[in-house]
């Protein structure tokens, strides 16, 4: 009896739950509930930002012409390569594909990162012209397009503040990825035998990217007022 318990294959399920259908209904349930306090977060920001726009708009429009488009627009085609790997990896977690799993999980995390070292690039652009709020922002108007210098300030606040929040959840993404791989890595029987959480964590990584499908042509973008 004792050599035949070690051939029992180990169950997914946690202890406080039932079955296998309560467990994932309890991942899908809290996720989504999680996703929702996200979205009226950004929601606030981007109201905010829909507000001074429509008060400031040629003076927006000015400061925006700083920004490089084609950096966000390199970072967008990033992002949306990395949903693609994320969608490959629950994939394959689905068909219990370790090796597979493991390598789209890895290309998403290297896709981030590349955002990530973008986005410096471009952080480092705005603090060497001195297009960051606060007491050092710049003084001098041809920098942001002869546009009035505390509204420039405001659009670049709501910038960083904006496009900042949206790294961390970047990071917060990469470090949760990095998780889900060591545990695929360990054969740990929660991920590999039930695909859910990789879903769950594929799910939070296209709600960043989502949110960043909105900040490029919000910040990038903006048509020229009238």
């Amino acid at each position: 009896m004792a050599a035949a318990s070690h051939n029992i294959e180990p169950t997914p399920v946690h202890h406080q739950f039932e079955d296998i259908e309560q467990q994932n209904e309890t991942y899908v349930v809290g996720m989504w509930t999680f996703l929702v306090t996200e979205i009226m977060f950004f929601g606030a920001l981007f109201l905010v930002f829909t507000l001074y726009r429509w008060n400031y708009q040629l003076d927006f429009y000015k400061a925006h012409e700083h920004l490089d488009v084609k950096l966000g627009a390199i970072n967008t085609t990033i992002l949306l390569f990395s949903s693609f790997s994320m969608v490959l990896g629950v994939h394959f977690a689905q068909l219990q594909d370790r090796m597979k799993v493991l390598a789209s999980l890895g290309l998403t995390v290297a896709c981030a990162m590349a955002f990530l070292v973008i986005k410096g690039f471009e952080y480092a652009s705005k603090f060497e012209n001195q297009l960051y709020p606060g007491l050092g922002f710049t003084n001098n108007v041809e920098h942001v397009g002869g546009a009035n210098l505390d509204h420039a300030q405001l659009f670049y606040g709501l910038y960083f503040a904006m496009t900042g929040l949206h790294a961390v959840h970047i990071i917060g993404g990469i470090i949760t990825i990095g998780i889900l791989m060591f545990l695929w890595l360990k054969k740990a029987p929660s991920v590999t035998k039930d695909y859910i959480p990789t879903e769950m964590v594929g799910l939070y990584w296209h709600f960043v990217d989502l949110v960043w499908i909105f900040l490029f042509p919000l910040f990038y973008l903006m048509p020229k007022p009238h």
